[in-house]
Formats: C-alpha cells, sequence, structure tokens
C-alpha cells in the first residue's frame, strides 16, 4: 500500500466520546510503519545500487584515465618514431648522396685516366707510324740500291757476256 503526504493529511479518523478511534489510528499506524519500513528499505537498496554504481563509476574514471595516459603515451611514442624515422630517413639520404658523389668523382677520375690512356695511346700510334714509316722508307732504299747494284751486275754481266762473244 502506497501513502501520499496528502493521504496522511487528509486522513480522518472517526471520533469517539474521548477522541479519535484508536483502532483506526492503529490501522493507519500500522499502514503507515508498514509503508516506511518499505520506503527505509527501498531506499537502502537505492543507496547500495547508487553505492555499487558509483564504484563502478570510480572505476570507469581509472580506466578512463589509464586510457588517456595510455593514449597520451601512444601519441607521445608515435611522435617519436616518426620525429626517429624523418632523422634516420635525413641520414640515409646525405649518407646516399655522399656516396653519389663519391661514385661520381671515381667516375671522373676514370673517365680522365681514360683520356689520358688515350691520348698516350694516339702518341705511341704516331710514334709507332713514324717508326715503320722510317723503316718501310729505310728498306726501299735499301731495296733501291739492290735494285741498282743489281743493274750494274746485270749490265756488267752483258758487258762480259759481249766482250766473251766478241
Amino acid at each position: 500500500m502506497e501513502i501520499s503526504k496528502i493521504d496522511i493529511l487528509n486522513k480522518k479518523f472517526s471520533s469517539t466520546l474521548i477522541g479519535y478511534s484508536k483502532h483506526d489510528v492503529e490501522i493507519f499506524l500500522q499502514d503507515l510503519a508498514d509503508y516506511v519500513g518499505f520506503l527505509s528499505e527501498h531506499n537502502m537498496n537505492l543507496e547500495k545500487s547508487v553505492k555499487v554504481l558509483e564504484e563502478k563509476l570510480d572505476e570507469y574514471k581509472s580506466r578512463e584515465e589509464i586510457l588517456k595516459d595510455t593514449l597520451l603515451s601512444t601519441q607521445k611514442m608515435t611522435d617519436d618514431i616518426k620525429s626517429n624515422a624523418q632523422k634516420q630517413g635525413k641520414l640515409i639520404i646525405r649518407e646516399s648522396q655522399a656516396k653519389a658523389e663519391d661514385i661520381l668523382r671515381h667516375a671522373h677520375k676514370r673517365l680522365a685516366q681514360i683520356h689520358e690512356d688515350i691520348s698516350e695511346l694516339k702518341k705511341q700510334r704516331a710514334h709507332f707510324e713514324i717508326k715503320l714509316r722510317s723503316m718501310i722508307e729505310s728498306h726501299l732504299k735499301l731495296l733501291d740500291s739492290q735494285d741498282e747494284a743489281n743493274d750494274r751486275l746485270e749490265e756488267a754481266e752483258s758487258k762480259l757476256k759481249f766482250l766473251s762473244k766478241a
């Protein structure tokens, strides 16, 4: 039975000679006591529920703080990783550029060496051609002189044959 404030204020007891009917008052007081007991028990249950919910809320707040801390730590770690990756990337690029410059410098040196070698070979070739021409010319002169000697020898032989026939 639910009793409201208005029910209590509007409750009318039957009267007797000396006051209100004792029986009506006792019944009303019993009903009122039952309802107050029910409300008290309900209030205790609600307080227990509130306490449990507050504990859960505190636990959730604690978890939320842990999650916030974890997110902040993760964000900081992510930022650190990005920063380190960028530094490593720049370092790798600098090292690659240095290696590329070394390779290019080596290639230029090699190219210069090849040009020097080609120039030296051209000089050797020209010197060889001059020596070869000189040798061929001396051999031609030798052949020419032998031809002249042969011509003289043949002329002398023909004179000798002419003289021997005469």
